[in-house]
């Protein structure tokens, strides 16, 4: 299988759990791994936005990638999160970073900066010159403050054979649309939201890096898998049943919601970070209302339901 293909399906963002004083859960990161690999995800993503990476230290960040190596034990393929607006600071970083086990890097558009589109093109093209993995791209325009557009997206397709696909999350079908047209058609072209990933695939897309999924990883799996197989109703129906979910989990902000979820799943408990603060009461008894229809779905986890 190529290193394109196997990224393919659904990726899940996986969190990092912490404790009540701030310290990372590991235990929890190991039920979470084993959660989502029992579901049948297709790979894992670490050290993403929902890790809350920007709040982690370099010592944690580097225990997390090994953690979830030893954990995953070459079951799943590995991509690693290692991005930021200081282009140098972020080729240094992929270089010095232990990616053993790890198949491809997630490097996120710079942000606070707001470069240019020749800006992010000749960002990505430094780095792709300079990474020992494959790259994916991510561009996530609510957080980052610039849209990376498909023409960018196509250069760097075409010029940069180390770059390998796009976590695209700008949330606009219609750039989604001209992008799968506009790149290679090996190119993988990855949703970066769960409310868009069926429509992303019906484009022409490959799949999903998935917030919701690593709750849910059997549902998730399932619409992508019945999408890329072209049986749309299928897909669609499952997807109805997560449409709640899906903007319930975001509602406060992620990865606040997921956690909260999380916890009413036994994984992991719902702390994060500052300045994140953690779902409301209100919220959580709103995801507890809606998860209650998957508990069947979800007869491996131990639901703190009722």
């Amino acid at each position: 299988m190529g290193i394109t293909n196997i990224f393919s399906g659904t990726g899940v963002a996986l969190v990092t759990p912490f404790r009540q004083d701030g310290s990372v859960d590991f235990e929890g990161l190991a039920r979470l791994v084993e959660h989502v690999t029992l579901g049948e995800v297709d790979y894992l993503v670490v050290l993403g936005t929902t890790a809350e990476s920007a709040t982690l230290s370099k010592d944690e960040q580097h225990q997390i990638l090994r953690f979830v190596a030893s954990e995953n034990a070459d079951r799943l393929p590995l991509v690693a999160g290692i991005g930021g607006n200081d282009t140098r600071g972020v080729a240094a970083e992929m270089q010095s970073r232990d990616l053993t086990g790890y198949q491809a890097i997630l490097s996120v558009s710079p942000y606070y900066n707001r470069p240019t589109q020749e800006g992010i093109y000749q960002h990505f093209s430094y780095l792709a010159q300079r990474s020992p993995l494959p790259i994916i791209l991510y561009n996530v325009p609510a957080r980052t403050g610039s849209n990376m557009l498909p023409e960018t997206v196509r250069r760097l397709a075409q010029e940069q054979s180390s770059i390998i696909g796009v976590k695209e999350a700008c949330g606009d079908l219609a750039q989604i649309h001209d992008l799968i047209q506009a790149v290679p058609h090996d190119f993988q072209v990855i949703s970066g939201d769960d409310a868009t990933a069926l429509e992303t695939v019906k484009a022409g897309g490959v799949g999903v890096i998935s917030v919701l999924g690593q709750a849910l990883p059997e549902v998730l799996t399932a619409i992508i898998r019945e999408g890329r197989a072209l049986n749309y109703s299928k897909a669609e129906e499952y997807h109805l049943q997560l449409q709640n979910l899906m903007g319930l989990i975001f509602k406060e902000g992620n990865p606040a919601g997921i956690k909260a979820v999380l916890e009413l799943l036994g994984i992991c408990e719902r702390h994060v970070r500052l300045p994140l603060v953690p779902a409301t009461a209100d919220l959580v008894a709103q995801l507890q209302v809606a998860m209650r229809q998957f508990y069947p779905i979800s007869a491996r986890s131990t639901l703190k339901f009722g």
